[in-house]
C-alpha cells in the first residue's frame, strides 16, 4: 500500500464527501487528539489546515526560548570586510543541529569595485553573520527566557544587515511558521520567504511575508515575486498589503504562517487568514529565508544613521515536502525513517522520507498546544479514528475524514 502523492486536497472533493463521512462515524469511533510525547516520531505524514489543506512529509522544528547559555548581544562590526567573514555569535550556530539545515550569510550588494551596487539600492548594504544571535527576553512579562535577533542598523559608511537561508533549495511546497515580532526604526525590512533564483527578475519564483517598517505598524506585504510588471509598474494580482487582525502590530508577538502549495500562497497571522493568491504561484524547489535589511531604495527606505531594526524569532516551525529523497540519520523500528536529533540548548525535529512513502498515521501541526508538538489526527492501522474531538472538532473533522477516504481509495 503506496501513499498517493502528498498534495493539496480539492475543496470540491471535500464539500461532496464531507456530510456522508460525518454521518457514517459513530460516537463510539470518535476519540481525543493524542498528543506524541517525543515528537512526532509515530507520524507518517502532516496535514495541514486552512484555506488549501496539504498533505506534508517532514516536519521540523527550532526553538530559541530556552538559549540562555548562548544569549548575548554581539558588538556592530563597522568594518563591512570584516563583517562579511564574522565568525558565528555563539556556539549554537556552529553546531550540527542549525549548520545540518542553515546557513548564515556574509556578503554585499556591491557589484565590485567601481561598479556601484545591485538593483535600485542607495546604500551599501553588508550581510553579517554578527547580527543573528541569541538575546535575552527582557519583555516585563517575557514568555521565553530567550529569542534569536536578526539585527539591521544603519552605519556611517554603510547598512549592516542579518540573513539567513536553507542550505538546499530542494522544499517544493511548504508551512512555515514562526513565532516572531518586529521592531526598531523605520526604513527596515524583516522577512520571511521562499526563494529560488533566476537569470533575470522575471525569472524569480519567490512568496513573501514582509514587514516595512516605514510603513503603518498594523500592516504587512504579502507577494508573489516579482510584483512588478515589465514596464516597472506594480502588479495588484501579484501582492496585497493587508492589516493585521484584532488590532495586532508588527511589534508585538504573533504566529506568522505562510502556506505555499502548488495552486496558491496563503498567509496566515495567529490562525487567522490575511490573503490567498493563485497568481503566479513560485513553482520549482526553492529555499527557505530569513532577513532583517535595508538598502535605502525606495522599497526598504532609507534608515537614520545609529538607527535599528530587529526581526526576534521565538520558533520556527515548517511542515514541507522535498524535491529529492532524504537520508534518514537514525531508526525508529525496522520501517519508519525519522530522526529526532536533540541538542543540548536547542531542539531539532525532522521526518525523513521513506522510499516507500507510505501514510497509515497522519498528524496536525494545528490547533495544538504546544509549539514543535505534532497530534495525531488519524491511524489507519487502528479500528478507532482519533481525533474527531480535537480543537474545532466539526471544522477539522472533514479534513480526517477526507484524508482516510483518499487513503483508502489509494490501498
Amino acid at each position: 500500500m503506496h501513499w498517493p502523492p502528498l498534495s493539496p486536497i480539492s475543496p470540491l472533493v471535500i464539500s461532496i464527501l464531507v456530510p456522508s463521512c460525518i454521518a457514517s462515524a459513530s460516537q463510539d469511533e470518535k476519540s481525543s487528539p493524542q498528543h506524541l510525547p517525543n515528537g512526532d516520531s509515530v507520524c507518517d505524514c502532516f496535514l495541514s489546515n486552512g484555506t488549501q489543506p496539504s498533505y506534508f512529509s517532514n516536519h521540523m522544528f527550532f526553538d530559541f526560548r530556552n538559549l540562555t547559555k548562548d544569549a548575548g548581544v554581539p558588538a556592530l562590526i563597522t568594518n563591512e570586510t570584516l563583517a562579511t567573514i564574522a565568525p558565528p555569535t555563539s556556539e549554537y550556530f556552529s553546531d550540527d543541529e542549525w549548520t545540518s539545515v542553515w546557513q548564515l550569510q556574509g556578503w554585499s550588494n556591491s557589484e565590485g569595485k567601481g561598479k556601484g551596487l545591485s538593483g535600485a539600492a542607495a546604500v551599501l548594504m553588508v550581510n553579517s553573520p554578527s547580527n543573528v544571535y541569541i538575546q535575552k527576553n527582557s519583555d516585563s512579562d517575557a514568555a521565553s527566557d530567550t529569542y534569536m535577533t536578526l539585527r539591521t542598523q544603519r552605519l556611517p559608511k554603510f547598512q549592516t544587515a542579518a540573513a539567513f537561508q536553507t542550505k538546499t533549495s530542494d522544499y517544493q511546497f511548504v508551512s512555515l511558521r514562526m513565532l516572531a515580532r518586529t521592531t526598531g526604526g523605520p526604513g527596515a525590512v524583516t522577512a520571511m520567504f521562499t526563494y529560488r533564483d533566476g537569470t533575470a527578475t522575471s525569472d524569480v519564483q519567490e512568496a513573501d511575508f514582509e514587514v516595512l517598517t516605514r510603513g503603518p505598524r498594523e500592516r504587512v506585504q504579502l507577494t508573489n515575486q516579482p510584483s512588478f510588471d515589465s514596464n516597472g509598474q506594480v502588479n495588484p494580482n501579484a501582492t496585497r498589503n493587508v492589516t493585521l487582525p484584532d488590532d495586532t502590530i508588527w511589534s508585538q508577538w504573533a504566529v506568522y504562517r505562510l502556506d505555499w502549495t502548488s495552486q496558491s500562497s496563503v498567509w496566515y497571522v495567529d490562525g487567522q487568514q490575511l490573503a490567498n493568491i493563485t497568481f503566479q504561484v513560485p513553482q520549482e524547489a526553492s529555499g527557505i529565508n530569513f532577513n532583517a535589511w535595508s538598502d535605502g531604495g525606495s522599497w526598504s527606505g532609507n534608515m537614520t544613521v545609529y538607527d535599528q531594526a530587529n526581526l526576534q524569532i521565538q520558533w520556527i516551525e515548517m511542515i514541507y515536502n522535498t524535491s529529492a529523497p532524504t537520508t534518514p540519520t537514525r531508526r525508529r523500528g525496522p520501517s519508519r525513517l525519522w530522526s529526532r536529533d536533540a541538542g543540548p540548548r536547542g531542539e531539532l525535529l525532522r521526518r525523513r522520507d521513506s522510499s516507500s512513502r507510505t501514510c497509515k498515521v497522519v498528524c496536525s501541526i494545528d490547533d495544538v498546544a504546544e509549539a514543535g508538538v505534532a497530534t495525531m489526527l488519524w491511524n489507519s492501522t487502528a479500528t478507532r479514528m482519533a481525533g474527531a474531538d480535537a480543537p474545532n472538532g466539526m471544522a477539522w473533522a472533514w479534513a480526517l475524514l477526507v484524508g482516510s477516504l483518499v487513503w483508502l481509495v489509494a490501498v
